[in-house]
């Protein structure tokens, strides 16, 4: 069962708010007036309703909507991992006070990852867009300008080789068949384990890697044969006890151990085919020489991380999504998005526009952005919609016109305010956790991103209000 806030408080709970009182720093006490919104905590209250058909009426008391909602974001607002967060809050009594946890008992680390996948993605956005409202009621944000820029935020996933990638496939689906001949006996197909050949194929595909020239070449195309020969057959083996639990061959009278392995036929199910394609586009690079290969993938556990190339000289080719963070004035952030296929950055423009003239309520009178988002017709449609000045340059112009456009001082100082957009997804990446996803998955990659921007949002939220508060 949840509840909404906490229904009544114990007496040492007030001596601790004092004891706690004048360690508040100013930005933190107004995100806490923040989080005390209505809103934002009926929507985590819905959201842990979900869970399960009767969360709201049956069961156990658990945590509140209210505490969930602010130990989530504190893990964001640190960069913290739940093991931290737990340790952390525990430890702490300013933030015992700032989660509502109080005198009370402090979730365990696998408790508040479960609480915290019942935040969606939809959710996560739900709340951003609530923050940002009530940054413009606040008169934080007035959404006179605007600046826009895209980011990589990499998948949780170790570099890709094709030798590595192979032996990824032989170490999973060697071990799912073991749990499956653990669960129902040596019936049907003996399992063979080829793991410690396809490591000594691994250790001396790295040793002929490092070396050039025609015979090491041939000596490492010979490798990768032994190694595709050795992963066909695991692959064969695979498809044999997936059949066979069909077929009942291996199977169980208990009823959960049946589950269980009806489950583990799933898993070889969905691995198998993925293995199978890391076994064509590595055969097809290494004995063809062909790098442009249909579906391929760079891992089997986030198989929809993308190659994406930047330009970047530390790190010229990126695994990940393709983020937009977009920004009005006090760097609130307006809009984040992460993009299931890499559109083109010229693409984002207007669409950015119309997203904050919806959340602000106006369009912008200046647009500023990188080059890479400069297009004719993003332009013209912009200034269709509204926008008085559109600072997007065009590297590639001959218009005597264009370029005269371009030296102008409010052009020049546009592009000057654009570049902080940099700066923000530097620190969403150093302060936030912006570099790697650690949740799984694309919804984990969207709850990820999310988390991160709503937290960077309340800090300069807080801290505008602080300001705004000393002034008066």
């Amino acid at each position: 069962m949840i509840e909404v806030r906490w229904r009544q408080r114990s007496f040492a709970e007030g001596f601790l708010r004092e004891a706690v009182d004048e360690f508040w720093d100013d930005w933190m006490r107004a995100v806490d007036r923040v989080l005390d919104d209505d809103d934002l905590v009926a929507t985590v209250y819905a959201a842990l309703g979900q869970r399960r058909p009767q969360s709201r009426t049956r069961g156990r008391l658990g945590f509140p909507a209210e505490v969930v909602l602010r130990l989530l974001l504190l893990k964001h607002i640190r960069a913290w991992s739940f093991a931290s967060l737990e340790r952390e809050v525990r430890t702490n009594l300013l933030y015992r006070e700032f989660t509502r946890i109080r005198g009370g008992k402090v979730p365990d680390a696998k408790t508040l990852g479960r609480l915290a996948q019942a935040i969606g993605p939809a959710v996560v956005a739900a709340l951003h867009q609530r923050v940002v409202t009530i940054a413009h009621q606040e008169k934080v944000v007035a959404g006179r300008k605007l600046r826009v820029d895209t980011t990589v935020v990499e998948t949780n996933i170790h570099y890709p080789t094709d030798s590595s990638l192979l032996g990824d496939g032989v170490r999973v689906l060697t071990r799912v068949m073991k749990r499956v001949t653990a669960i129902a006996g040596k019936v049907g197909t003996t399992l063979r384990d080829r793991t410690r050949s396809v490591k000594y194929r691994l250790l001396e595909i790295g040793r002929a890697s490092r070396t050039r020239g025609g015979p090491a070449k041939e000596k490492l195309q010979a490798l990768y044969r032994r190694l595709l020969a050795t992963t066909g057959r695991v692959v064969g083996q695979a498809k044999r006890f997936a059949h066979e639990i069909t077929s009942g061959v291996k199977g169980s009278i208990d009823v959960m151990a049946q589950a269980a392995l009806e489950g583990l036929k799933q898993e070889l199910e969905v691995m198998v085919p993925r293995v199978q394609q890391v076994m064509r586009q590595a055969r097809a690079r290494v004995l063809g020489g062909d790098t442009r290969v249909a579906g391929k993938l760079v891992s089997l556990f986030e198989p929809t991380t993308e190659i994406i190339r930047k330009g970047k000289a530390s790190k010229p080719t990126e695994f990940g999504k393709l983020v937009k963070i977009q920004e009005a004035e006090q760097q609130i952030i307006v809009d984040y998005a992460v993009y299931a296929k890499r559109p083109s950055d010229s693409e984002l423009l207007v669409p950015a526009i119309e997203v904050h003239a919806q959340r602000l309520g106006r369009v912008p009178d200046l647009v500023a952005a990188d080059a890479g988002f400069y297009s004719a017709a993003a332009a013209t449609t912009a200034k269709g919609l509204g926008v008085k000045r559109v600072s997007v340059p065009n590297r590639a112009t001959k218009s005597p016109q264009r370029k005269r456009e371009q030296k102008k001082r409010w052009f020049k100082k546009a592009q000057k305010w654009r570049t902080g957009c940099e700066g923000r997804i530097s620190l969403l990446k150093r302060r936030h956790g912006l570099t790697r996803s650690r949740y799984k998955g694309d919804a984990g990659m969207q709850r990820w991103v999310g988390l991160g921007v709503l937290g960077d949002n309340l800090i300069n939220l807080g801290t505008a209000l602080a300001r705004a508060k000393r002034r008066s």
